[in-house]
């Protein structure tokens, strides 16, 4: 079975003493349980792994069961150490407050339980984190996977890949086309709007925030103002409405809005988002044709590939810290900028696109210590990008 990279991070880490508790995110069917497992497939040391997926979301009592066998067995077993692995941990009321009430009973009883979690919600997660659980712990964001692990992992093409995403369970589908959308649209995307985000977060407006993502997700890789949005969704309120769904969803690690770059922080804000899929599956199932009928479409094929190599981006900035945003001035535009302190690359993506790229020019003119690059299948093509490490170009 194929090993993503952060599995020895993860061993690594939890070879040292329990002084932070290790928290492991992701959006769903990314492979974190799959990681855990594996992990656990070589511990040498007593463990429990507990998931809260079917707790309901009040018994906070559970964490607290959970932990007391955990310290029971550390006990009796009399080893050095116990790990303790509790998943999606975010479905619980409060769940930093008693994790922190145990972790530090631990510390204060010299109790050495190694604790891992998991969830699937960024948002939530990180909330909890920085609320009640500060100095105690250190994240690890797994991201969708790459091009360069779903072509070792299952032999797939670029063209595959840029089509069909990087969901590893859907890899079983892909010689029955139809069977692949059901699954992408039943086993993923269905449960990750109603018990990612629905379940957790107060909306007023679900049908809403299921339109927006159906809408985003079409126009993946496309600069669409909030405005225009609203104008092609029933009862969609207002702008802001709309933005807070979009940082849902972002968090929920399915799409995001990019921002257009500029110094001005406030005029960041205020520009129409270049919306983004984080798995380019999700742009894809939103299509109503086929796999070759979309290699033959160069219009479509050039959206494909744009879409897919800002979905590696993104994937990237979050585990890496970079931004990631786009760049529009009047006429003149660039695909992706990336930005990292005060150095900035910026992409310009020459696919089968019919439109004139004239942007990289004009960004060099406004920011001359950016470095500018060009994909294209002469000089660097995209297929060498989805097999990049975006920190390399900086």
């Amino acid at each position: 079975m194929y090993q993503r990279p952060e599995l020895q991070t993860i061993i690594s880490r939890l070879q040292e003493p329990p002084h932070m508790i290790q928290v492991i995110m992701g959006a769903r069917q990314v492979g974190k349980t799959t990681l855990i497992k594996q992990l656990l497939d070589t511990h040498t040391e007593p463990y429990h792994y507990a998931s809260a997926d079917a707790v309901p979301a009040g018994d906070s009592s559970w964490l607290r069961a959970i932990w007391e066998a955990a310290r029971l067995r550390y006990v009796q077993n009399k080893t050095q150490s116990y790990l303790l692995v509790l998943d999606e941990v975010q479905k619980i009321s409060n769940w930093s407050e008693e994790v922190k009430r145990l972790w530090d009973e631990d510390r204060f009883y010299d109790f050495n339980i190694k604790v891992v979690l998991l969830g699937s919600s960024r948002m939530l997660l990180q909330s909890g984190l920085s609320e009640s659980l500060a100095g105690r712990f250190e994240t690890m964001y797994l991201t969708h996977w790459t091009y360069t692990e779903i072509e070792a992992a299952f032999g797939l093409g670029a063209d595959q890949y840029a089509w069909y995403g990087s969901y590893p369970g859907s890899m079983a589908f892909l010689e029955d086309e139809q069977r692949w959308k059901r699954y992408i649209l039943d086993s993923l995307i269905e449960p990750s709007i109603s018990r990612d985000i629905l379940m957790l977060t107060r909306i007023d407006k679900p049908a809403l925030l299921k339109n927006l993502f159906e809408l985003a997700c079409h126009y993946s890789g496309q600069i669409v103002s909030l405005n225009k949005m609203l104008g092609q969704l029933v009862d969609a309120g207002n702008t802001t409405t709309l933005s807070h769904y979009l940082q849902l969803l972002h968090s929920a690690g399915l799409l995001s809005g990019l921002e257009n770059y500029t110094p001005s922080r406030v005029r960041q804000r205020a520009s129409s988002p270049k919306l983004q899929v984080h798995n380019n599956a999700l742009f894809s199932v939103m299509q109503s044709t086929s796999f070759q009928d979309a290699r033959a479409n160069l219009p479509l094929w050039g959206r494909v590939i744009e879409s897919a190599i800002g979905a590696h981006l993104v994937n990237q900035s979050i585990k890496s810290g970079f931004k990631l945003y786009y760049w529009k001035d009047r006429n003149a535009e660039v695909d992706f900028v990336l930005e990292r302190g005060d150095q900035l690359v910026a992409l310009e993506v020459k696919s089968n696109l019919t439109r004139q790229h004239n942007g990289l020019a004009a960004f060099r003119k406004q920011y001359p210590h950016a470095r500018t690059l060009l994909i294209d299948n002469r000089v660097l093509t995209w297929q060498e990008v989805l097999g990049s490490d975006p920190l390399t170009w900086f």
